[in-house]
C-alpha cells in the first residue's frame, strides 16, 4: 500500500445511510500498483442489487457506499507489470474486482463461485481499504477483472451487458440452451430477461416470454422479437401451453410459485433461476420427477465468459435497451427503478460529469 501522499483522489456519488439517496463524495484509492489499471469512468448501469445494497436491503451495507458495477470507461494508467491493456482502451468492469486464484473454481477459470470472491463495492480489497463502483470518475481494479470492450459496442449500452448481459449468457452456454429451433421461455421482462430475448433470439431459439402483464405483450413481440407470449395469470393459456418449452430462464426476484412454470415444460426440460428470491420458492416433486425436468440456478459469468459474450454481441448484433441519465437524476432513477419504471436498464453517464484525472497529492 503507497503512502498518503500516492494515493488517487477520487470524486463519486455515495449513499451515507439505509435511506439509499446519494450525494457526492470525495475519497481516495490506492495508488495504481503493478497489476492494477486505473479506470476512468465513462458509464455506469443500474442494477436492482445497487437499489438493495444502497437501502441494506441484503443487511450488509457499508456506509458511504459508492454503487455501481456496470463499468465502461478508458484506460488512464496501467501498473508496470500489466499486460493487455495501455492507456486509452475501451475497457468495464463488471460485480467482481478479486477472487483468490486458487481454488478450484479459479483455477476452472469460473472465478465467480469463488468463496473469496471480492465484489466491485461494499467489500474490502486486499489491502484492506473499501471497494468502491462505477459512481464515480475513476476506479482502481487488478488487470485480472478488467474486460476490452470491442470496438463497434457502444460504451453506454455496452455496461449493462457486464451484469444483465453475462447474467443471462452464462447459463445459456453452460446448459446448452443454444441449439437453434429449441422452445425457450423467459420469465420476467427487467433487465435481465430482456437479455434472455435477445440471446435467445440470437441463438436460435424459439422465444416467449412469460409475465404477469399483459401490457408487455406488444414490447415482447414488436420490441423485442419474441415469438409468443404468454399471461401467467390467465389459466387457459397456461394450461394450453403445458409441455411446450425446453428451457425457461426466470428472473424474477420476488417470491413466485414454481409449479404452473414447471408444467410448461417438456420431458428433459430445463428450469433455471437467475433472480435472487429474499425467501424459499416451493415447487411439487412430481412436478419435476414425472418429466425428468431440472431446477438449476446460475450466477453472472466469468470473466471469460464476459469476454466472449462481448464479441458475441458484436458478431449478432445484440446490445441492451437503455434509457441514459446524467448523475443529478441517480436519487429519481432509484425511485423508478423500485417501480421498475425503466426500458430497459438506467445507464449513468459519468463522463459528463468529470473532467480532469485524479491528482495524486
Amino acid at each position: 500500500m503507497g503512502s498518503l501522499d500516492s494515493l488517487h483522489h477520487v470524486s463519486g456519488w455515495a449513499a451515507h445511510d439505509a435511506s439509499g439517496q446519494v450525494s457526492p463524495i470525495g475519497y481516495t484509492v490506492r495508488e495504481t500498483g503493478p497489476n492494477d489499471v486505473l479506470i476512468k469512468v465513462l458509464f455506469c448501469g443500474i442494477c436492482h442489487t445497487d437499489l438493495h445494497q444502497l437501502r441494506n436491503d441484503y443487511g450488509a451495507s457499508k456506509y458511504p457506499m459508492v454503487a455501481g458495477h456496470e463499468v465502461t470507461g478508458l484506460v488512464a494508467e496501467v501498473g508496470k507489470d500489466v499486460k493487455g491493456f495501455k492507456d486509452g482502451d475501451r475497457v468495464g468492469v463488471g460485480c467482481l474486482v478479486g477472487s483468490c486464484h486458487g481454488c478450484k473454481p479459479c483455477k476452472q477459470d469460473m472465478e465467480q463461485y469463488c468463496p473469496k470472491r471480492i465484489w466491485t463495492y461494499n467489500d474490502v480489497s486486499p489491502d484492506g481499504r473499501p471497494t468502491y463502483g462505477g459512481f464515480a470518475n475513476f476506479m482502481i481494479v487488478d488487470q485480472s477483472f478488467v474486460l476490452k470492450i470491442p470496438d463497434n459496442l457502444p460504451l453506454d449500452a455496452a455496461a449493462p451487458l457486464l451484469c444483465a448481459g453475462i447474467t443471462v449468457y452464462s447459463p445459456m452456454k453452460h446448459f446448452g440452451m443454444t441449439e437453434p429451433g429449441k422452445r425457450c421461455g423467459v420469465i420476467g421482462l427487467g433487465g435481465v430477461g430482456h437479455m434472455g430475448v435477445k440471446f435467445a433470439k440470437a441463438f436460435g431459439l424459439h422465444v416467449t416470454v412469460i409475465s404477469t402483464s399483459p401490457s408487455k405483450e406488444n414490447e415482447a413481440r414488436l420490441v423485442l422479437g419474441a415469438d409468443a407470449f404468454l399471461l401467467s395469470t390467465d389459466e387457459k393459456q397456461m394450461q394450453a401451453a403445458a409441455q411446450s418449452l425446453d428451457y425457461i430462464i426466470d428472473t424474477v426476484p420476488s417470491p413466485h410459485p414454481l409449479d404452473p412454470y414447471l408444467a410448461l415444460l417438456d420431458m428433459n426440460g430445463k428450469l433455471i433461476i437467475l433472480g435472487v428470491v429474499p425467501s424459499p420458492l416451493q415447487f411439487v416433486t412430481a412436478n419435476i420427477i414425472l418429466g425428468r425436468r431440472l431446477i438449476a440456478g446460475s450466477f453472472i459469468g466469468s470473466i471469460k465468459e464476459t469476454s466472449e459474450m462481448l464479441n458475441f454481441c458484436v458478431e449478432k448484433n445484440v446490445s441492451c435497451l437503455i434509457e441514459t441519465i446524467q448523475a443529478d437524476y441517480l436519487n429519481k432513477s432509484m425511485k423508478r427503478l423500485e417501480k421498475n419504471d425503466v426500458r430497459y436498464r438506467f445507464v449513468v453517464d459519468i463522463g459528463k460529469a468529470f473532467e480532469s484525472k485524479p491528482q495524486a497529492s
